[in-house]
């Protein structure tokens, strides 16, 4: 006897329990292990510095012993211990010298990607802005590459730049939204050629994703060519976009 149970509502919700359960307890499991994998690398870095340190190791010596220990660790416990990544562990402990420090909310190839920063008030910057935005490490990439914290830091003093880097960019009233200039170097446009208003709204449409993203937090998409009507003249915007703006109220009614 066959079972039609696809139009059952108890079968339905049957279904949905097990997949929400198994979601959830995955996502656990995975930040578990992510958590578990930080700790892991902030200790081997520990270890290489500690023992260079111990020896007096020189930095000629220092690349020698990264080498041999690499191609030891990788016999024993395969891919995950190639010289790059020591290189980056060794970094890791050197950069974050208090475990604590390290968010379990990023992974190891965010803070790959955060290593590759020399400046550690722009590091700061991009580490609290990931957590803030829960960027992707793909996304981490393209907000690095478009400068994004150096076009933030022209508008702030020294206090200014400070606070971004311990806090990340915290939007508390409308010029915060300002980003100047705003990249679309993700529409892959020659900068040899002119291009008309009507093929840059084209491409930009393309990538809307990126382009919502560039101009910051807490904006919407609303339409194209979106009509209004002033003074009983008819005019159409290009792109109709809304925010949304988070104040803290506290500080907004001067508690």
């Amino acid at each position: 006897m066959k079972l039609e149970l696809h139009n059952n509502k108890k079968y339905s919700n049957l279904l949905k329990n097990i997949g929400e359960t198994y979601n959830q307890h995955q996502n656990v499991a995975v930040s578990y292990v992510n958590r578990e994998l930080l700790k892991a690398y902030w200790k081997i870095g520990q270890y290489i510095i500690e023992f260079e340190q111990a020896g007096q190791v020189k930095a000629e010596y220092g690349k020698k012993l990264l080498v041999q220990l690499s191609k030891d660790l990788k016999i024993q416990y395969g891919k995950g211990f190639s010289r790059t990544n020591l290189v980056y562990m060794r970094l890791f402990y050197s950069k974050y010298k208090i475990s604590q420090t390290v968010s379990d909310q990023l992974s190891w190839s965010h803070y790959v990607e955060l290593l590759g920063i020399s400046d550690d008030l722009e590091r700061n910057f991009y580490e609290k802005q990931s957590i803030h935005e829960k960027w992707s490490v793909r996304e981490l990439k393209r907000q690095k590459k478009s400068a994004l914290y150096h076009r933030l830091a022209m508008s702030k003093d020294k206090e200014g730049i400070l606070e971004m880097s311990r806090y990340g960019h915290i939007i508390q009233k409308p010029e915060d939204l300002n980003k100047d200039p705003y990249v679309f170097e993700f529409l892959g446009l020659p900068e040899s050629n002119l291009f008309s208003e009507s093929e840059l709204e084209k491409r930009l449409l393309n990538q809307l994703q990126d382009f919502l993203l560039e101009l910051g937090k807490g904006f919407a998409f609303i339409s194209q060519q979106h009509r209004i009507t002033l003074n009983n003249k008819h005019f159409k915007v290009d792109f109709l976009h809304s925010v949304s703006i988070r104040f803290k109220w506290g500080e907004y009614l001067g508690k």
